[in-house]
């Protein structure tokens, strides 16, 4: 009974990919056979021992039934990583790193006290500029020995309020980083999170949460294994995290001015020592600021380093993010501290040529994740070249950081000063205007990238047939520039829904699809897919693109159990929005849809009803009408769906049937799509091996396994491993 329900709890957990999904599709059929009645797939710990003593009971009373779960148990794929070296996502320190004996000690103090069964946690807080961050990639170098497994990093602020990245997000981030394929990253934050615990048990290993917002963002992320050490960076003490407190405040001037001699020479002090104390003073043990305003040093002559007043503070422009930035990320003291990080922006601004304050200003109006010069140049509207130009001597004058894939990006107080400068000097409607064109670079990039990695959907924005697909090496070249741009693609939808351009946040979302589909980026896209969804009820409602919107959320949802009420919900509005366009293509997508869902729910005669549904559906539409000629593959993927179902009700003649019209259209030539042809090929195996015909379901193993050992498609491939060695099994 146990090992039943530990591996039903499994089989839940491990429709991230393929593999997952048609073992758990198997399992429901086998379930739905014994009980001789539907059952619909457990949801909880409960439903699990319910459908385990059914199982066990069949088990116990017929040993053909006990080697069926026998072999299905021993099917699922093993919990074991890839080969891989060890994670070192943690940056390196900067140069020169001064005092912080205090806080270090702390730190060392926590990480190696005996192992007590508690989680070895700091948090190390400061406001920004005082080098929080800088301390914790310091002790990571320093005390690297104590971690010979490594150290995981993630940046927990998010692009904008509300796109911080969730628990579940940043598990599978550091589950990669861990060598888990991503086909076998769990679907469920609390499968994930299991995992994570797994695999840290016997490690030794550093981890690095910088940019904490709260304690319950972190929580799910810290792990009691002994060998592990977490460091937590916040602006300020996380009440309710059990963590050694490590403050990090200004440098005394001791220390401050230690470190303005090793940034520029004895000489330039010298020089510089009747402006030395305002200096010190603006910078008020800032180590960012004393770095910032070390150049001004090292130039001799009057007006290098220059007294700057409190100006005034306008209002930021709407929708820019800017008012997230005050608290912990803006770099502000409580009223009447100094702001050393803002007094020193405004004074390296002051000194920027006009064309690069205006690129500073333009490039900061929304808070995109990272900085390309093709976008910025696209927003401020000059050359390219200029753009590239202008960015690296900004992150030279250390207004930019530079990422280490060559984009950049803003420090939240910096880009709130730009802000600042953007509304005082441009005002709101050129600002606007700016963001507009922005979103729509990233608009048009999204769409030629989905339409190259995609080319068989198809579109509801008349913009894809406008654009055409990009030119991209393959569809996986496409997928990889879509993917590599995610972020930005995210920010430019939500920007594009709150400045009322509802129309570029439908494009957008429209877009993400071949990211949904084929990257499995569900949860990255979800505040996107929402923005799309809201746009499309104000500006499209009871249209195919709201269908298309509520369909595209409704798949991302189905991706977890935990999702399938709201992904119910979402396809109703849909068939609702395509019902009332009279759009009967769009009508039976989401039928179909909702089909998909009932089979991962096992409720598999309910998922046929719905294909027969939008079968007839497909059947109304005319040979004239603009679908037409996407009805032929849309009735072949209808086939193989319903041989799935009929299948999994243990009718097995006509699931037979099925799905040898759908081969017979997926390998034709003119319509030939080898990845449908070898799922197709699957279902059959699938369908052979539960009626008893080992010797048909083994041929038919083989024959898909030989079409997708070119496609890399990894899980698939290891899913037909497991059907070929119950079938010879089945066959001695």
């Amino acid at each position: 009974m146990s090992a039943v329900v530990t591996f039903l709890g499994a089989v839940g957990a491990g429709m991230a990919n393929e593999y997952g999904r048609r073992l758990n599709e198997a399992v429901g059929g086998m379930v739905a056979r014994v009980a001789g009645r539907e059952v619909t797939a457990p949801a909880g710990q409960a439903d699990r021992e319910a459908v385990a003593r059914v199982l066990v009971a069949e088990a116990r009373r017929d040993p053909g039934q006990a080697r069926l779960l026998g072999s299905l148990m021993s099917g699922l794929p093993d919990d074991r990583t890839a080969e891989g070296p060890a994670p070192r996502s943690l940056r390196a320190p900067g140069g020169f790193f001064t005092d912080r004996r205090e806080a270090l000690t702390l730190l060392r103090k926590e990480a190696t006290r005996k192992a007590d069964g508690r989680p070895r946690v700091a948090v190390v807080f400061g406001l920004p500029g005082y080098g929080s961050s800088e301390l914790a990639a310091f002790f990571g170098a320093k005390e690297a020995a104590l971690y010979p497994d490594g150290t995981l990093y993630a940046d927990l602020r998010g692009a904008s309020a509300g796109t911080a990245p969730t628990a579940s997000v940043l598990l599978r981030d550091f589950l990669l980083k861990l060598h888990v394929a991503p086909d076998r990253v769990p679907p469920a934050t609390e499968d994930r999170a299991e995992r994570l615990r797994a695999l840290l048990g016997a490690r030794r290993l550093l981890v690095v949460l910088d940019h904490a917002q709260s304690a319950a963002q972190v929580r799910p992320l810290i792990t009691g294994a002994p060998g592990v050490f977490t460091i937590v960076v916040a602006a300020r003490p996380l009440t309710g995290l059990d963590a050694v407190p490590v403050p990090v405040g200004p440098l005394k001037d001791r220390d401050a001015r230690l470190l303005l001699g090793k940034l520029v020479s004895k000489q330039a002090l010298t020089a510089a020592r009747a402006t030395l104390p305002a200096v010190l003073e603006r910078c008020a043990g800032s180590p960012f600021a004393l770095r910032a305003i070390a150049p001004q040093l090292a130039v001799p002559g009057p007006g290098s380093v220059r007294a700057v007043g409190p100006g005034s503070v306008p209002a930021p422009v709407p929708g820019s993010g800017a008012s997230a930035g005050t608290g912990s990320d803006s770099g502000s003291g409580a009223a009447g501290e100094p702001n050393p990080v803002r007094s020193v922006t405004e004074e390296l601004y002051r000194q920027l040529p006009p064309e690069q304050a205006r690129l500073y200003r333009t490039a900061a109006l929304r808070p995109w994740p990272a900085l390309t010069a093709a976008a910025v140049a696209a927003s401020a509207a000059v050359s390219e070249r200029e753009a590239a130009q202008g960015l690296a001597e900004l992150a030279e004058r250390r207004l930019l950081e530079e990422l280490p894939d060559g984009r950049y990006r803003f420090r939240p107080a910096i880009r709130a000063h730009a802000v600042e400068a953007a509304t005082r000097e441009d005002g709101l409607a050129r600002c606007a205007a700016a963001v507009a064109r922005a979103v729509d670079h990233y608009v048009r990039f999204a769409v030629r990238a989905d339409f190259a990695a995609l080319r068989e959907r198809p579109h509801v924005d008349p913009l894809f047939d406008e654009l055409g697909p990009g030119e991209y090496e393959d569809e996986g070249a496409a997928l990889t520039a879509l993917t590599a741009e995610l972020g930005n693609v995210v920010e430019s939808v939500l920007a594009a829904e709150e400045f009322g351009d509802f129309g570029a946040a439908c494009r957008g979302t429209e877009a993400l699809w071949a990211v949904q589909l084929k990257a499995g980026r569900h949860e990255a896209v979800l505040p996107a897919l929402r923005a799309g969804v809201r746009a499309a009820e104000q500006r499209f409602p009871g249209t195919e693109m709201a269908g298309r919107m509520h369909t595209q959320l409704a798949f991302a949802l189905m991706e977890t159990p935990s999702g399938y009420d709201e992904a119910e919900r979402e396809l109703e509005a849909a068939a609702d929005a395509e019902e009332r366009a009279g759009h009967l293509r769009g009508q039976a997508t989401v039928i179909e849809s909702l089909g998909l869902l009932r089979l991962r729910q096992w409720r598999f005669a309910p998922a046929l009803a719905s294909f027969d549904v939008a079968g007839r559906l497909l059947d109304g539409i005319a040979a004239t009408d603009r679908d037409a000629r996407h009805l032929p593959r849309a009735r072949a993927l209808l086939e193989r769906h319903r041989g799935r179902a009929l299948r999994g009700l243990g009718r097995f003649a006509p699931a037979r049937q099925r799905l040898a019209v759908a081969l017979e259209f997926f390998r034709a030539p003119g319509t030939a799509e080898p990845y449908n042809e070898a799922r197709v090929l699957t279902d059959q195996a699938e369908t052979e091996y539960a009626a008893g015909d080992h010797a048909t379901a083994l041929r038919q193993v083989e024959e898909a396994a030989a079409i997708l050992r070119g496609q890399q498609a990894t899980a698939h491939l290891d899913y037909l491993d497991m059907i070929r060695r119950e079938c010879l099994a089945g066959r001695a």
